[in-house]
């Protein structure tokens, strides 16, 4: 299905001159299998050869190219010193050395009396000037083969910028001119060169400011990449859109009883979502919406409200959580309101065997259980519902495209949300969730009040320690947040073994321990113990991060808080915001701080806001998956970098939207260009399911 005019460019790197086997593998391991993986290995510098002066005029600690006459060899004495060639030119001598010489490899690029054409750094040493392992020598009638300004790459060992450079030149020269697929103003607005201009230019810089991610060439390509990228998205997303779902549109009469019992108002931007929510359950297309709210939102009663409308219609609904101790949690919160109306919610998890099992599978089966409550096992074979119409996934925001598109499959033509307390830059949610809908919570409701955010030093953790027990003495809870679990001899950190040891001296039974070595059974009684009261001061890494629901735990301890992310911190934080007292969060740090963690800190001292906070998360990491495990840039981006090309993306967005609605079957010449686009950068998984239908 690749178009032909590619084929030179998907080709194995094998097929380029002088790349064997161990090369390979080498070249592979830097940039990717394929030709075209080179065109994306953008240089970060250059070094400019174009410098040319005679031996007597040559600047110290430049890059020279001088034309010399070699003149004598002098073999080292001893092995600490090194091979010495003397060159001369008509101002004067110079001393090339060799600190590495295996056999007469000298010998034969620099043979006695012949003219040569070097290039390196020139230093003096005791008045007298110095190459140190040339960069180049060659003969005069080669010079063609010294670049003048010469682009430094990303290298690996075992790979030389030289060789690099000649292997990328090699896959340029398979770039065809391609048709243009960038809409016409819009690139004569921008003065955007071609894509094959734009290529070469950018590997063949003439300055810095060239090599520049804001420069002209290499913002055109990162507009490619995240028009490929948009496009895609805007063509699963318009797939999901038409896959033929089931119009679920409740009398309300269940979700009005349940509105009765909550003892409080839904917050404006709970209903905006319900409602958003409402019509896409009511339309006859699948949903897949994407549910973004801070910690204490109110996104739980929110998924029952939309729950309880598929159950108005005589279907069953499913909610998903990533753990078991969140799991339990919903079914705290769901079940007593379920009750109430008359409304069956069950638990299932791996952990639930034999004939509770199979009771409630049998009962599910039946038709006889409206909202099922669990982990993944939810989705195991065995688990099969009457009529499931309506997927709740919470917290479960790391499967990808395929994977929500394939949940979205499960039961009778089912409608999904997916929903996630980790806030989320705008970058990321379109660029990894534009396939799906979009609601946002960013309203708490009335009566929380703000967290008071100290920042102080490890110094001061016995000032802590004391104003920690005049707290739990009036009846607090707390948690104290290490972030290791045993001592490493690679770092400093406190362990929180050790913490809790010096704590518990302190505090006694009132003091507990959760980490993530423990047996779950273990951690759940610790936590049922802190839930009830019995434990007031628990101390914990970060397995407490996500989902821990305890109202009346109102201090938040982090030790070492400048070793965490800032949407981890925000995620801690948000443990003693779940009930309406008034908390205190103190993040303690070590020195020396680094600027970037101070102004971390700052930026946690400073507000409670999710998407402020995740937005200023993205600009400190330059680009990061938030919500993944990696944290260092958009690794699905090999171009465009999101703390520049921001407004790029946006843009692409906007014409990817534009693209779909006007040439839905890319059928149209910029269409056709489009499509070569997709393949170009990879993104051919959407044309698959487009053409699939």
């Amino acid at each position: 299905m690749r178009p032909q005019i590619l084929f030179p460019l998907f080709t194995d790197i094998a097929s380029l001159k002088g790349v064997g086997v161990k090369y390979e593998k080498l070249v592979i391991r830097l940039c990717g299998s394929k030709v075209v993986d080179l065109l994306w290995h953008l240089p970060y510098s250059m070094i400019d050869r174009t410098y040319q002066p005679k031996i007597a005029a040559a600047a110290d600690g430049r890059i020279a190219t001088i034309k010399v006459r070699v003149v004598e060899h002098v073999p080292p004495k001893t092995k600490k010193q090194p091979y010495k060639v003397v060159v001369e030119d008509d101002s004067g001598q110079m001393i090339v050395n060799f600190f590495k010489v295996y056999g007469d490899s000298v010998s034969k690029y620099l043979p006695t009396g012949a003219p040569r054409l070097i290039s390196g750094k020139v230093e003096s040493f005791n008045g007298i000037k110095q190459m140190t392992h040339p960069d180049y020598m060659i003969r005069p009638e080669d010079a063609e083969k010294i670049i003048g300004i010469e682009p430094v790459y990303p290298l690996t060992a075992g790979v030389s910028n030289k060789m690099l450079v000649r292997l990328i030149r090699e896959a340029l020269a398979r770039v065809p001119d391609f048709p243009e697929w960038l809409e016409h103003n819009f690139q004569k607005q921008h003065g955007f060169p071609s894509f094959r201009e734009a290529l070469l230019k950018v590997h063949h810089p003439r300055n810095m400011a060239d090599i520049e991610p804001q420069s002209l060439c290499r913002s055109r390509l990162a507009y490619d990449e995240l028009l490929a990228n948009q496009l895609a998205l805007a063509i699963v997303r318009q797939k999901v859109r038409r896959q033929p779902g089931r119009c679920l549109q409740g009398d309300g009469h269940l979700r009005r009883k349940v509105m009765e019992n909550l003892g409080f108002e839904l917050t404006g931007a709970q209903k905006k979502v319900l409602n958003e929510i409402n019509q896409d359950m009511a339309a006859p297309y699948r949903m897949l919406r994407l549910l973004q709210g801070d910690v204490g939102s109110g996104k739980t009663v929110v998924a029952l409200l939309s729950m309880l409308n598929a159950v108005e219609c005589g279907a069953q609904a499913a909610i998903m959580a990533p753990t078991e101790i969140l799991a339990k949690q919903h079914l705290e919160t769901i079940q007593p309101l379920c009750a109430q109306i008359g409304v069956r919610a069950e638990l299932l998890t791996g952990k639930i065997k034999g004939k509770n099992r199979s009771l409630i599978l049998e009962e599910l089966a039946e038709g006889k259980i409206d909202i099922l409550i669990g982990t993944h096992a939810l989705f195991v074979d065995g688990v099969v519902f009457k009529d499931l119409a309506y997927i709740v996934v919470d917290e479960q925001h790391r499967f990808g495209v395929q994977q929500r598109l394939s949940l979205s499959a499960k039961g009778n033509r089912a409608d999904v949300l997916v929903m996630t307390a980790t806030p989320i830059p705008r970058t990321l949610v379109l660029t990894a969730y534009g396939d799906m809908e979009y609601s946002k919570i960013d309203e708490v409701p009335a009566g929380r009040k703000p967290v008071d955010t100290r920042v102080v030093p490890l110094s001061k953790i016995q000032d802590v320690v004391a104003g920690l027990k005049r707290k739990l003495n009036a009846g607090c809870r707390a948690y104290w947040i290490c972030p290791l679990v045993e001592e490493s001899e690679k770092t400093d950190l406190a362990a929180a073994e050790e913490r809790f040891a010096s704590l518990q001296k302190i505090f006694g039974n009132k003091a507990g321990m959760v980490h993530g070595r423990m047996k779950e059974a273990e951690k759940d009684a610790v936590m049922e113990q802190f839930k009830r009261g019995d434990i007031s001061l628990l101390v914990a890494t970060t397995v407490i991060e996500v989902g821990v629901n305890v109202p009346e735990a109102t201090i938040m301890i982090i030790e070492q808080a400048e070793r965490f992310g800032l949407a981890q911190l925000h995620q801690l934080r948000g443990r003693i915001k779940r009930g309406f007292q008034a908390s205190n969060c103190i993040l303690m740090y070590g020195y020396p701080l680094s600027e970037t963690s101070r102004a971390r800190l700052e930026i946690m001292r400073r507000t409670e806001d999710g998407f402020e906070i995740a937005e200023k998360d993205l600009e400190l990491r330059g680009g990061g998956e938030v919500l993944g495990n990696r944290q260092s840039g958009f690794s699905e981006f090999k171009i465009a970098d999101m703390s520049v090309h921001k407004d790029l993306l946006y843009t692409a967005n906007k014409d990817a939207e534009m693209i779909v609605e006007t040439d839905c079957q890319l059928s149209t010449p910029r269409g056709q260009a489009l499509r070569i686009l997709l393949y170009l950068f990879e993104r051919d998984d959407a044309v698959r399911t487009y053409l699939a239908g």
